[in-house]
């Protein structure tokens, strides 16, 4: 029986992309995913996490990664459609590694809702939606560390020409930078989410 476990990461962020990741493998192999020390990307720190990625794919049968630009999602954010978006990549990364169960962590406060419709996106699947499933399932933990080394990758291209921080809202770095840009150019940048609040305020007082 192949199960896969399938996270996201960045979507908080008001820059970078939103990164989501899968993982596929036999049931019985689980444990040694366990056995390499995979747990939930947040309880890491940076250089276990890459350390882990390696091993992660190594480890798997399969694996999909796929990057939703701040462009797309600030199209969706303006129809309230974010969860929709993020449920069709999640039911891409199904689709693509196409197991028998597929765990996804819900960013939906309904999570059966939410896994009814990636089952109903990715043609049927069978899909098991809950709340932090990153730290529940450990097929689930591996693929938020696929997630979270991907995102931090595009975050540090992007800090070799910018001083931008984490990019989330609460890091005053990336608040100073997104503020800055704006008074001295009078546009973002593209790969800033100009539909998230925090960066709405800005170009408001700006």
């Amino acid at each position: 029986m192949k199960i896969c476990g399938i996270d996201d990461a960045g979507r908080g962020s008001m820059l970078g992309p939103l990164v989501i990741a899968g993982v596929s493998l036999e049931k019985k192999n689980l444990r040694k995913l366990t056995k390499l020390g995979v747990k939930d990307s947040k309880k890491l720190s940076s250089k276990s996490r890459e350390i882990l990625y390696e091993k992660i794919i190594e480890t798997v049968d399969n694996y999909y990664i796929t990057k939703i630009s701040p462009r797309c999602i600030d199209a969706s954010v303006k129809k309230h459609l974010l969860n929709n978006l993020e449920a069709k990549y999640m039911a891409k990364v199904v689709s693509k590694l196409d197991a028998d169960t597929s765990y996804v962590d819900s960013c939906d406060v309904k999570p059966l809702r939410f896994g009814k419709e990636i089952s109903y996106l990715s043609g049927g699947h069978k899909i098991k939606s809950y709340h932090h499933a990153d730290s529940r399932f450990v097929v689930v933990s591996a693929a938020s560390i696929l997630a979270k080394v991907t995102r931090d990758k595009s975050i540090e291209r992007l800090k070799k020409i910018h001083n931008l921080g984490s990019g989330y809202p609460s890091d005053s770095t990336t608040v100073t930078f997104v503020t800055e840009y704006y008074k001295k150019n009078h546009i973002m940048p593209v790969f800033v989410r100009k539909s998230w609040k925090p960066v709405q305020k800005i170009i408001d007082n700006n």
